[in-house]
Order: C-alpha cells, then structure tokens, then sequence
C-alpha cells in the first residue's frame, strides 16, 4: 500500500474477508475456505483493491501470487454492471466460455456484496471480477491506513 500512497492514492478502508464475514464462499465450483485482507481507496470514482491471502484456504490470489514469486501487480479488473442482476452476469459469462472461479457474499453494515471472480485470465491477461451491492449497502467497520480521511474519524 506504501508504494501506491506515495502516488497519491489513499488511505484505504482494511477489511478481513472470513467465514464471520463472507458466505457463500466457493471457489471452482466447490465450497471454499479463502480467507483475504482486503483494501480499498477511492479516488473519485475509481477504487484502488487490494487482496492479501491470510490464513488458510485456497484463492486466486494466493495462486496468482505464488505463480510469481510473490511478486505484487495487478491480478484482477473488478466491474459492477448496475442493473444486471448477478445471476444474469454468471449466465451470461458462462455463456462465453468463463466460469465462476471464486465467489461470495459480503456482508455489510447493512446489506450485502456478492462477488464473483471468472476464469478469463488465459483469455485476457488478467481475471474479471463482477461486484454487486445489494440498495441497502452501508461499509463494515473498517480499520484505516494509514489514517482515517479526517470526515471519517
């Protein structure tokens, strides 16, 4: 995150993604056990993510990394395509080929995020991943780094 603060992006909003707060876990097509620190910062309307494997169980970010070296970069795109209904996003992707590599549900403060993760890094460099935030959405308690925004606090 340092490196990324230093161009001016951040602070980030830190989020532990576990089984107390992601359900519907799955990961190729079986139940999964993936646990990630997530991190984001908003810039306008672009949001920075960052993913860290902790704990056990299988992600594609463990396996991205670890096809690397460890070696950081850029693992994933994410998109929300508002108005379609993730259902018809999986339908839709399956249809052209990719299916679903990892998945869940976060949960908020209110309301939930479904997320889904597609196997198209073969076909197009990188993985997609297709968000959708339930109306009702209000962010989890977070941690900040490296400080909260002062409107935050």
């Amino acid at each position: 995150m340092d490196g990324l603060l230093r161009l001016g992006i951040g602070p980030f909003q830190v989020f532990d993604f576990t089984p107390a707060t992601v359900s519907a876990r799955r990961f190729r097509g079986e139940p999964g056990d993936f646990e990630v620190r997530v991190c984001f910062a908003k810039q306008g309307d672009l949001v920075f993510e960052i993913m860290q494997p902790v704990g056990g169980g299988r992600s594609l970010m463990g396996d991205w990394l670890a096809e690397r070296n460890n070696k950081e970069g850029v693992q994933h795109i994410a998109f929300d395509c508002k108005n379609i209904p993730m259902a018809e996003r999986k339908r839709e992707m399956q249809a052209r080929g990719f299916e679903p590599a990892m998945e869940g549900v976060w949960q908020g403060r209110k309301g939930t995020c479904t997320f889904c993760f597609f196997d198209t890094e073969a076909s197009a460099g990188t993985v997609f991943e297709s968000i959708e935030f339930s109306d009702d959405w209000e962010d989890p308690e977070c941690e900040w780094y490296p400080a909260a925004p002062p409107q935050e606090k």
